[in-house]
């Protein structure tokens, strides 16, 4: 992997290139930053900026043997653990390597992921991942190989947070005195979580927020977004990366939900019951889910609309057609009812959780809406 494929971090590059130049490569080091700070990314391009032949200024080559087999994550001399379990394929002593191949097709496909969404792809949603002892015993053995190739050889650790005590207790002598020409990176979310053994022997790089300039850059290569869309999944990111995709990914996921909730507005200030009635006949009909994630949804549009009646539209977030829309209904989400609004999606949320009767839960709501909505 190389630097100008990571997102943002120019001032963090620089830095870790800079120890190479200077042959201050610290045996122990732990990348700190949130999932979508890109820290699985650096640690990965640092080893391979350490391990190419033909270095240059601001980047590795990508072109000598050591770039092409970094880039397919296959280099002899970098190694890998990081949470497992045992799946309907890995029945028993589930180890890193057990899963190396998908974990290779992860980090290559896209090295911005988190921890749920590493368990579901390989099958342990329903399980805590974890890093225990066989995983120790055969970072242990490889450690103590010499580099087959490079000048030095690598453990990357991904989320050791996870590592179990009876791992972290057989790994603390080689982490802290390791082998000749061996490097440990470990990449975390959380050092909170982390076994303070294993903390107090590595050097802290904190992955700080991605740059709102380079999340705005990201975004607009990425998806066919508007001006205003991308501002306003930049400000929601608040320097994640993947944040920023999740939101955009839920935000296409909510188009339906915008035509109903404009439909409940319109049918509630028109006081039109009949359409109201036929509007909660659809609802019902939406998986329990779904039903859920509307009124979720609907929660958010009052709240941005009632920051926009308050006039505070820097901290508002509506996107495109929904920030048009929200012109015409802030005027109707007031100090005097928005508080009865939302304790009115609460209460449907509660009983949907509870398997009320859908139907007439969201006639319930559309009533409601249609007294308050006057209420202004």
């Amino acid at each position: 992997m190389l630097f100008k494929e990571i997102i943002g971090q120019h001032e963090l590059k620089r830095q870790l290139i800079q120890t190479v130049t200077d042959k201050r490569i610290s045996h122990a080091q732990l990348f700190v930053g949130s999932e979508g700070s890109g820290n699985l990314a650096l640690a990965i391009a640092y080893a391979q900026y350490i391990c190419c032949h033909n270095k240059q200024a601001d980047d590795s080559c990508g072109h000598c043997k050591s770039c092409i087999k970094f880039k397919k994550l296959v280099h002899p001399d970098i190694h890998f653990a990081f949470p497992v379990n045992t799946t309907s394929r890995v029945k028993k002593d589930a180890t890193s390597d057990n899963f190396i191949s998908q974990w290779r097709e992860m980090v290559i496909n896209f090295p911005y992921f988190g921890e749920r969404r590493w368990y579901e792809f390989v099958g342990i949603e329903n399980k805590q991942g974890n890093i225990g002892k066989l995983d120790a015993e055969a970072i242990q053995q490889k450690m103590n190989f010499k580099p087959f190739e490079a000048d030095y050889k690598f453990m990357l650790i991904w989320m050791p947070e996870r590592m179990n005590t009876t791992a972290a207790n057989k790994l603390l002598k080689l982490i802290e005195e390791p082998p000749p020409n061996t490097l440990f990176l470990l990449v975390s979310k959380n050092i909170e979580q982390i076994i303070k053994t294993i903390l107090s022997r590595t050097l802290l790089i904190r992955v700080p927020p991605v740059d709102e300039q380079s999340i705005r850059q990201m975004l607009t290569e990425k998806y066919d977004l508007s001006p205003n869309e991308t501002q306003v999944l930049t400000r929601l990111a608040t320097g994640d990366v993947l944040k920023a995709i999740k939101i955009h990914d839920r935000h296409e996921a909510e188009q339906d939900f915008f035509d109903k909730f404009q439909l409940l507005v319109r049918f509630a200030y028109g006081k039109n019951l009949a359409e109201l009635l036929d509007w909660a006949e659809e609802m019902a009909q939406l998986g329990r889910e779904q039903q859920k994630s509307f009124l979720y949804y609907s929660q958010q549009m009052i709240r941005e609309n009632f920051i926009l009646n308050r006039q505070l539209p820097n901290i508002a977030y509506s996107i495109d057609k929904e920030k048009d829309f929200s012109q015409k209904l802030s005027r109707f989400i007031t100090p005097d009812n928005v508080e009865n609004i939302y304790s009115a999606i609460n209460l449907a949320l509660l009983h949907i959780e509870h398997n009320g009767n859908q139907k007439i839960i969201f006639t319930d709501l559309g009533i409601i809406f249609a007294k308050l909505l006057k209420k202004v």
